[in-house]
């Protein structure tokens, strides 16, 4: 997993506006400060889809690039990326048998695998998307 930094703008009367500057054309917006991060984490994974992998710029070349956005008010967030590669390897993990059961019942209930279910509520948790 590796941190994208965004910077966050907010007009009067107007959504959050999410940009990347080392990601030109990837932006979101979120109606509420808790969808911040959740919908930057969407809109990286969307930008992936056609773009070639990039190294996320350092902290200190983001703060330079954004100086005038971020003295007008805007701020920094990091953003998580899990890159997806394709390829599924196997993990033995321990559990208590209650978790089990209930993890096994709301796969079912949401038609997904236990290992499905299990990777989307982890990466629901990484990205805040709870």
């Amino acid at each position: 997993m590796q941190y994208f930094y965004a910077i966050v703008h907010k007009d009067e009367d107007s959504a959050w506006g999410v940009s990347f500057p080392d990601l030109p054309g990837c932006f979101s917006a979120a109606d509420d400060v808790k969808d911040i991060v959740p919908n930057a984490c969407e809109a990286l994974s969307l930008w992936f889809e056609d773009t070639p992998f990039v190294q996320p710029m350092r902290l200190d070349e983001v703060q330079g690039a954004a100086a005038a956005d971020l003295a007008a008010g805007a701020f920094i967030v990091a953003v998580p990326y899990v890159r997806n590669d394709g390829k599924v390897v196997r993990a033995n993990i321990s559990l208590d048998r209650g978790m089990l059961v209930a993890i096994d019942r709301a796969a079912t209930e949401r038609n997904l695998t236990r290992s499905a279910f299990i990777a989307q509520s982890v990466l629901n948790e990484i990205q805040g998307a709870h």
